[in-house]
């Protein structure tokens, strides 16, 4: 039944789920025609929300291209490929691999989202490698699968949030501490059950199906063949002009790495454990410096990598633009409103799950969604004597829950893995279904 389920998905998926790119427009016009229908806005009034938001998202647009560009050159040096191999060598079979590549990447994104995307993709690559009989889509699909538990982790954009002092919402709530929110039972139970159960998930999804079509990991390896070597270092001295000494020195590699970590270390010490994708991408790319020895290897493995962003750097501003329409038109907080008037005081956190995870389609930004929808599901927890902590946490946990059938998220993993949306869709699919159960008894019954 579970082979028959998810063949059916993968095919659907796989036929009529347009590019992200496509995806990304389709749900511009919906959002658009929604903001129309349902609320006192017209044609002109959401044109002029559409483009007042579409340049909201450039920096972290930027942040996330780095994330991809800076891991892509980490990942192609010899140092990580080294490592990498030596961890894939942990599996010899393709529920072996399956297993390996889930927890690894769900353990990632429990320390940090964007490191977790990375190391996931990365290692499913060099797991393909040491595996070729696994299915490539459904070892990527178990990289993403990880990503679930990101916002019940180290860097969830709302308990990371309403634990600072000076939060939006702390006139009304104080600061809410981790160990009430990320330490909680509810929480605490539903990463738990994720992180041992994931792993199996997809080995029986990788075991009952027998998909169609299976992608050669060879032709999808980060195009290392391509970019190693891509422009040999010059050997003789009597041809190194002083521009190529410079070009080839690893002198100059390793003082302007070991500068940056300096910092990273100075960050942590100021800071505490602050992993933020700031961090995270300076760590990348400071690492990636050194590990590839010599400024013109580095600018040989950049050119290769910078390939992969162009996704995220088109499609970032429409979402960006569809997260205006659905702020200034009022939809969201209508959608958040409809769902608070049929809770009470046990369901209030279990529909706010809900409907964060309906709103995520929309706004797929863990801290921008809470920004709406955080000030009406906490004043609504309040009214009804809800648990506000409780209540944050089933807004994270929605934003999380549908990452799994939003493509938002995907494209920096699938942008290393050299697949499509539709690629690793269908898998997805069968994870968002099947984690609805723990996170729903987390949030209803501890």
């Amino acid at each position: 039944m579970l082979g028959s389920i998810t063949n059916f998905f993968d095919r659907m998926v796989r036929r009529y789920l347009p590019d992200a790119f496509l995806f990304a427009i389709i749900l511009t016009f919906v959002v658009f025609l929604l903001g129309i229908i349902f609320t006192n806005n017209n044609p002109v009034d959401m044109v002029g929300y559409w483009g007042g938001g579409f340049w909201g998202l450039l920096a972290f647009a930027m942040q996330m291209a780095l994330i991809v560009v800076t891991g892509y050159i980490l990942a192609n040096s010899p140092v990580v490929k080294r490592f990498l191999g030596k961890i894939s060598n942990l599996a010899n079979t393709p529920g072996q691999a399956v297993i390996l590549v889930t927890l690894v990447a769900t353990i990632a994104c429990l320390i940090n989202y964007g490191f977790g995307l990375v190391v996931g993709a990365l290692l499913a690559i060099h797991v393909a490698k040491r595996v070729p009989s696994a299915d490539y889509r459904i070892l990527m699909a178990s990289a993403y699968s990880g990503f679930l538990v990101w916002h019940g982790g180290l860097s969830g954009s709302v308990p990371l949030l309403i634990a600072t002092e000076d939060h939006f919402l702390a006139d009304k709530i104080g600061s809410i501490p981790v160990v009430d929110t990320l330490f909680a039972g509810p929480n605490l139970f539903i990463v738990g059950t994720l992180l041992v159960t994931l792993p199996l998930l997809n080995r029986l999804i990788m075991q009952s199906t027998q998909t169609v079509g299976k992608i050669d990991p060879a032709l999808l390896n980060l195009q290392q063949s391509t970019m190693e070597d891509s422009e040999p270092e010059l050997t003789s001295k009597e041809e190194l002009t002083p521009a190529d000494r410079l070009e080839n020195s690893r002198i100059i590699s390793y003082l302007v790495g070991l500068l940056g970590l300096a910092f990273v270390v100075y960050h942590f010490v100021t800071n505490g454990f602050d992993l933020n994708l700031n961090i995270v991408n300076f760590i990348f790319l400071f690492l990636g410096i050194i590990f590839h020895g010599t400024p013109r290897r580095f600018l040989n493995s950049v050119s290769g990598a910078v390939k992969n962003a162009g996704g995220i750097i088109i499609q970032f501003p429409f979402y960006a633009g569809i997260m205006g329409m659905m702020e200034s038109s009022g939809l969201s907080h209508e959608l958040s409103l409809w769902f608070v008037n049929i809770s009470n005081e046990f369901t209030l956190p279990w529909l706010s799950f809900i409907s964060a995870g309906i709103l995520n389609f929309f706004i797929p930004s863990g801290g921008g969604q809470w920004a709406i929808q955080g000030p009406i599901m906490i004043d609504a927890a309040m009214s009804l004597g809800a648990d506000t902590a409780k209540t944050a946490m089933a807004v994270a946990w929605g934003d999380a829950w549908t990452n799994m059938i939003q493509p938002f998220w995907a494209l920096p993993l699938l942008a290393i893995a050299g697949l499509k949306v539709r690629d690793i869709m269908g898998f997805c699919v069968m994870v968002l279904f099947y984690s609805f159960i723990p996170i729903s008894i987390g949030l209803l019954f501890f």
